[in-house]
């Protein structure tokens, strides 16, 4: 037993794990305004509650700078799209290809590959037939 040979004034008991304590934007607000009042010590206002000295300075150092606006806010706008329909490209120059070696085709079980006109084309396993007559059709389309 801890028997004190004068007064003792203050006893703090501290008891779990220590963590690093969260002030809202209003706490740190309200502390930083009462060191603001004419014959306060920021010593003093920290310590009552429990704050080092250097981190009310700090608050007030941050409260003092202007609060800085984000750009993205006042740069949005709304322009409207408009979408047209877009008149034919010229026909390209086709320059005849040679035809290309198929290497995974063999590798690859249920794939089938389609070359038309130097056009390749892979379809894998489990395409639909729509689907795969579809692109043929279109394949044969081209001018």
């Amino acid at each position: 037993m801890f028997e004190p040979k004068g007064a003792v004034h203050r006893i703090e008991v501290i008891s779990g794990m220590g963590r690093r304590r969260r002030f809202s934007a209003d706490d740190k607000a309200r502390i930083v305004e009462e060191t603001l009042v004419p014959g306060a010590v920021v010593s003093e206002v920290a310590r009552r509650h429990g704050l080092m000295p250097q981190q009310v300075f700090t608050w007030r150092r941050l409260a003092r700078r202007p609060v800085a606006r984000a750009p993205a806010a006042e740069a949005t706008l709304f322009v409207p799209a408009v979408v047209e329909a877009s008149s034919p490209s010229p026909e390209p120059v086709r320059r005849p290809r040679k035809p290309r070696r198929d290497r995974k085709a063999a590798d690859v079980t249920g794939t089938i590959a389609l070359e038309i006109d130097g056009v390749s084309v892979r379809i894998g396993a489990g395409a639909e037939a729509r689907t795969v007559a579809a692109v043929i059709r279109a394949l044969r389309a081209r001018p």
